[in-house]
């Protein structure tokens, strides 16, 4: 799956998806704007740095019309200082937006990798998200004619 459009990163989408809403961008196109690849990747004489890329080739985004406009995400774009067109360089208010997207991308990547090689990431999830709750209870259903299934496999049966 690392492998697939899109897939090679640890969570693009959920910072892609938080920008646009806060910038008035349209959320579903998350899904071709957050493909993108991280890589990691130790450097220097004794490994001791760590030189990260993000690649996000198909960002689509726009600083001009349709949410953009709306009082609370025209006031982030100010905040950003992106927004409304670029009267000197038509393009470079949306060219400084992706860039702002691909850098905060990158940063949670990064954040969540160390939460990951730190394993804090499972100990807070198990410490503090109510799933602990569920874990603590058990399976939900024990039902004999449940199966498990691949994840991302839906089905349904029609009478």
């Amino acid at each position: 799956m690392a492998g697939s459009i899109g897939g090679f990163n640890a969570h693009a989408a959920n910072i892609v998806t938080a920008i646009y809403i806060a910038t008035g961008q349209d959320p579903a196109q998350n899904v071709a704007s957050s493909n993108c690849m991280t890589l990691m990747e130790a450097t220097g004489d004794n490994n001791e740095n760590l030189h990260i890329t993000c690649t996000m080739p198909s960002i689509e985004l726009g600083t001009v019309g349709g949410g953009t406009v709306l009082p609370p995400q025209a006031a982030c774009l100010q905040m950003l200082g992106v927004k409304g067109a670029s009267l000197e360089r038509p393009g470079d208010n949306a060219r400084l937006l992706a860039e702002i997207v691909c850098s905060t991308v990158m940063a949670g990547e990064l954040s969540l990798m160390s939460a990951l090689a730190a394993g804090h990431l499972v100990k807070s999830h198990l410490k503090h998200n109510r799933s602990s709750l569920n874990v603590a209870a058990g399976p939900l259903s024990t039902k004999s004619s449940d199966t498990l299934k691949p994840p991302g496999t839906c089905t349904q049966s029609a009478s």
